[in-house]
This record gives structure tokens, sequence and C-alpha cells, in this order.
């Protein structure tokens, strides 16, 4: 497999990026041509914007090849397109064969994130490493579940800290609102340790499905909503692994559906956030570290 590599301006990056995968090459990727250099300059537009051109001053357009087309065939092409001669400034070059799937799988192994909690990627199913399902004393659990789109693999120590409350403090029977479920692992967790209706809900459409999927594999029956697809109604156990900010904003929401004789669970908040999310919470619910871990730390809290 080879690799054509193209010098050129910022203002041609874009149709030169869409001509080539247009013209059947494998993917297109725009580097900064002066990286590393004195004259390296950042990407990045006003805060919370995009910059207008998605590329620098000088660009470096990396496309990888399938065998069968021909660089000269595309640098004619281009030139064709764009009235441009790009003969003197593009290289070729060659890329190891890789096994691409076995090489992106070996990054992602087993994860035990309680005491007997693994999360288990679908191709480490028959690891020798990995214990046995419902095995022991206190019978372990293994969730499968793949690097996807939806955040939640399991290995962010927000997860772990909720896990850790989960597996530590959930009564067998409960009702569980997931907030911002994401992959849905917290979900299936809940449902693994014997919780009765656990409901799931996120703001991205992908992630519902992901949580979806990711319920269907683990034969856990959890329900999985847009916001606005969550009926009136408390819960035993309310989880929301997010941000301090959407916390905050969501306090009077999420501390609403919380139960008589309940827990609300956060995490998503660093240690110095701490203070200030519980604050935003001190109307409801009196919020105090569960636990900390790297950094993070898991919020807990018992509607009397």
């Amino acid at each position: 497999m080879r690799e054509l590599v193209l010098l050129c301006a910022e203002d041609d990056a874009e149709q030169l990026s869409d001509l080539l995968l247009e013209e059947g090459v494998l993917s297109v990727s725009v580097e900064d041509a002066d990286r590393d250099t004195e004259i390296e300059q950042p990407l990045f537009g006003e805060p919370g914007t995009e910059p207008e051109i998605q590329a620098w001053k000088r660009n470096q357009l990396v496309a990888l090849l399938p065998d069968e087309l021909d660089p000269a065939d595309l640098l004619a092409l281009l030139q064709e397109q764009t009235g441009r001669d790009y003969s003197e400034s593009y290289q070729v070059r060659d890329v190891a064969n890789e096994d691409w799937v076995r090489l992106t799988q070996s990054q992602f192994d087993p994860i035990q994130i309680a005491g007997r909690i693994w999360i288990v990627p679908s191709w480490h199913k028959e690891n020798p490493l990995v214990p046995a399902a419902n095995e022991g004393t206190e019978k372990n659990i293994l969730i499968e579940l793949d690097p996807g789109l939806a955040f939640g693999t399991g290995s962010h120590p927000t997860t772990r800290l909720c896990t850790e409350w989960l597996e530590a403090n959930l009564s067998a029977g409960s009702n569980v609102l997931d907030y911002g479920c994401g992959s849905g692992i917290l979900a299936i967790v809940a449902k693994k340790l014997g919780a009765a209706r656990v409901l799931g809900v996120d703001i991205d459409e992908q992630a519902v499905q992901a949580a979806h999927y990711n319920a269907q594999v683990n034969l856990a029956e959890i329900d999985v909503f847009l916001p606005d697809g969550l009926a009136e109604g408390t819960f035993d156990v309310v989880v929301a692994n997010i941000l301090s900010n959407p916390l905050k904003i969501l306090a009077p929401m999420l501390a609403g559906r919380v139960a008589g004789n309940g827990h609300l669970v956060l995490s998503g908040v660093l240690e110095r956030q701490a203070e200030e999310v519980a604050a935003a919470y001190e109307p409801w619910l009196k919020m105090s570290v569960w636990r900390s871990h790297e950094g993070w730390v898991c919020l807990h809290g018992q509607r009397a």
C-alpha cells in the first residue's frame, strides 16, 4: 500500500481532498506542513466556534491509495481539475501492510472496573485471563462492550467511581435512571446487579442507539430515550456521569427525579469542582464526596 503526499496552499486543501476521495483514495488527512518548526501556527477559531477554513497556510495532504490507483493518473486529474501543476510538490511513500483490525483491537484489553465487574471487548471473550461469568463467592459480572462512538468504555475514572458505588450500594429490585448514559455501561451494570427497572437517557441519538445495541448484546433489559422521551416519575437511584457545568444546570431536574429515601450519584466532577457542584444541589439534597480517584470525585446524596 502507498501514500500520496501532496503540498498545497490553504485555499486548495478542501477542494483537493474532495477530488482525491471522489477518485477512490481510501482516506485523506490534512496536516500542517510547517509543524514542529519555528513558523508553525495554531489552527483555531474563537471560543465555541470553528475556523472558517480547516487548513493551514501550507498544507500536507496525505492520501492513502488502494493498490490499483496510479499516483501519476491522480496528479494528471488534479491538474486538469484545478489548472495547477503539482508534479514538483509531491512524493509517494510505501505504507507497511498491517492487520489494522487486529492492531486496533490490541489497544483495548479487558478492564476490571470494580471488584467483580469486568468490561470485555468481544474479541476477548475467550481470553483465559478473564474470569468466568457467574463464578466465585460473589459472582463475576462480565459486560461485553466494544469501543464505539458513544462515551463510556469503563476505562475513565468517573465510570469506575460510579460502577464502584453501584456495586457497593445498589439494592436488588431498585429502579434506576442513568442520565447521560453514553454507551449504556452504567445502566447495564445496574441491571446486572439486580435492578428491577433501568432507564437510560442521552442527548446524543448515536449514544441512544449504541446503548440499545449494547444492552441487547448483554441480555440486559433497559429502556433508552432522548430527553424528550423520558416520562414523569422518580427513581430509587439516579446516576449522572456527565461534566460539572451540565450537572449544575440539571440540578433541579435530577434532584426532582430522586424518590423518597432514594440516592443521587454524580460524577464527571474534578476534585476542585466538588464544592461548587454540591452547592448547586443544596436546595434539594445534601451532596458529599463519596470517593475520589485520579483527581475525579463521585458525589452522593440521599433524599430524606
